[in-house]
């Protein structure tokens, strides 16, 4: 674990070069063990990929306080805290209609469109990051089969709910965006809602699990068909 200073009141803590589910475990043990012992020095923790930022108050603490408190968490592999995240059920309607770049990954691929639809919901996907805009959370890793690259053009508007398939990383869009990620289906659970307590319902290390529905009841969960351009 590397750490710099990234500012006059904040510290970064890197985990690794690059994001697997034991580094994404790591960063959450090492959150919730910091939020413990900071406590109301504390401003805020913004976990990531394979980093952590740590956000303090000037008033109440300086960085070396806050470097000493990181130093002296235990290691890695000795116990801190569960790093599993909670299970997360998103119901998807896929079809065609609803994802618009379904067929063609499927195409891509060299597979059905209903192999494609049971490899994306089988996998257990962690959440590593959340961002882009409030409530995108960078979900991974998809079956290697149904991987596909970003568009060449990303589209100017991809409607709220959209799932989608970058590389190896799924998400649902949050709200109306452009994007350039391929779309699949669509997802009638609010992703943000800043009137909800929490507002989004996966934090970084849950798990999520996507569960096919038919239209009919991805509209009656309050869904929409909207469109894109």
């Amino acid at each position: 674990m590397r750490v710099e200073i990234a500012g006059e009141s904040a510290l970064i803590l890197y985990f690794g070069e690059q994001a697997t589910p034991a580094v994404s475990a790591r960063v959450q043990q090492v959150a919730q063990a910091l939020r413990e012992r900071l406590g109301e020095t504390l401003v805020d923790l913004v976990p990531s990929y394979a980093s952590l930022l740590v956000i303090y108050d000037p008033l109440k603490t300086d960085h070396f306080a806050v470097r000493a408190a990181i130093h002296g968490l235990p290691a890695a592999g000795e116990t801190v805290a569960s790093g599993e995240g909670r299970l997360v059920t998103l119901p998807v309607y896929y079809a065609e209609e609803a994802g618009p770049d379904l067929a063609a990954l499927a195409q891509r691929a060299e597979l059905s469109i209903d192999e494609v639809v049971r490899l994306h919901q089988q996998t257990e996907y962690r959440v590593y990051a959340i961002g882009f805009a409030p409530g995108f959370a960078y979900l991974g890793e998809v079956d290697p089969r149904i991987a596909a690259p970003r568009l060449a053009t990303p589209r100017q508007r991809v409607p709220r709910g959209a799932v989608a398939i970058a590389d190896r990383q799924t998400a649902v869009y949050p709200a109306v965006s452009p994007g350039g990620w391929n779309l699949i289906g669509l997802c009638p659970q609010r992703m943000f809602d800043p009137d909800a307590q929490p507002s989004m319902p996966v934090a970084v290390g849950d798990r999520v699990r996507f569960e096919a529905i038919d239209r009919e009841r991805f509209l009656a969960l309050g869904g929409e068909l909207g469109e894109v351009v």
